[in-house]
């Protein structure tokens, strides 16, 4: 008869060559650089004035503009106009003193009126351009293609749903001028080629969400923060705030770098500026929840936990790969 621990050790032994086994298909099937594919038609976007076709500029090239601000959109044509309402009048406000700016709506691959409503702001204000994707990609390849398109010396993604003050902004901007030692409104270049990540934070109010939040809800938050301290990312307790600053030399490397395209991109990007010493902060900012999410919480955060897993393991086993990304293209 056969010995329990006989059975123990057949049980290791075959989980174990699954687990070996699945790792080598994985390192096979995997490519160690993101491939990044881009539609002819997403090069351009309409000028409204000029009713042309006018090429977006590379991220690759020096910046012209003080802040560009992308805007991932996903079937948001009810959420974008309060929310560039709010950013527009503030911006609009600072640019009186000399502050230059640039908005990019993402639109990612909706269905429903988003490139029109982000259109009619376009024709009002020649500081926003539409980037048209053609099919959906996820936030983090919405982000990814405007932030390759965009001029400014600092670089801000920001939800469409307005749920983070847009004002602020100005608490990130003091965050970074601590980092790099230079206000960007004053010394542009020398910020653009700096290194330097702050992430907005939505940490300091989980206190006053517990008590609204189901046992199963509060359950599934808490198992995901562990997910990502024990996986990816440490130090940063609120790594999804969709309210981030970047230099323009980060954006450059963090997004050439990325896999992940869809909601746990962010997971990835700072677990990369860490991975290559960029220097992170993160900063509390005014945060209301905003009818309309897409997150499902359940799923979304199931595929999360999944995304962060395999994120773990393909830089473990080797199969991504991020050394030497930084002197690329510089």
């Amino acid at each position: 008869m056969i010995s329990f621990e006989s059975i123990f050790i057949l049980f290791l032994l075959f989980t174990s060559f699954i687990a070996i086994t699945f790792c080598i298909i994985l390192y096979i099937i995997t490519s160690p650089y993101p491939k990044v594919w881009r539609d002819d038609r997403e090069k351009t976007f309409l000028n409204a004035k000029t009713e042309s076709r006018d090429e977006f500029p590379s991220i690759y090239d020096p910046y012209s503009l003080n802040l560009s601000v992308i805007v991932p959109a996903y079937n948001e044509d009810q959420r974008l106009t309060p929310m560039l309402d709010e950013c527009l009048e503030y911006l609009e406000k600072r640019k009186k003193s000399g502050f230059t700016y640039e908005i990019i709506v993402v639109s990612d691959g909706s269905v429903d009126d988003t490139v029109a409503v982000a259109q009619k702001y376009a024709q009002e204000y020649d500081t926003l351009r539409v980037l048209e994707l053609v099919k959906n990609r996820g936030k983090g390849g919405a982000v990814r293609l405007g932030v390759q398109s965009a001029r400014g010396s600092l670089i801000l993604f920001a939800d469409a749903d307005g749920a983070t003050k847009f004002s602020d902004l100005e608490k990130l901007e003091r965050s970074m001028k601590d980092i790099v030692g230079f206000d960007y409104t004053e010394h542009a270049e020398k910020v653009a080629e700096a290194n330097a990540v702050v992430c907005g934070s939505r940490a300091h109010l989980e206190e006053e969400e517990t008590a609204k939040r189901s046992l199963f809800r509060l359950l599934l938050m808490h198992g995901f923060h562990f997910l990502v301290w024990a996986l990816c990312v440490r130090g940063i307790r609120d790594t999804q705030c969709g309210f981030k600053l970047l230099t323009r030399q980060s954006a450059k490397t963090l997004f050439h770098a990325l896999h992940v395209e869809r909601w746990a991109f962010d997971v990835e990007l700072l677990y990369l500026a860490q991975t290559l010493n960029i220097p992170i902060t993160e900063i509390a900012v005014t945060w209301t929840e905003i009818e309309g999410s897409k997150v499902v919480p359940f799923w979304s955060w199931l595929q999360m936990g999944r995304d962060l897993g395999l994120i773990w393991l393909r830089y473990r086993i080797g199969a991504w790969k991020i050394d030497s990304i930084k002197s690329k293209h510089s």
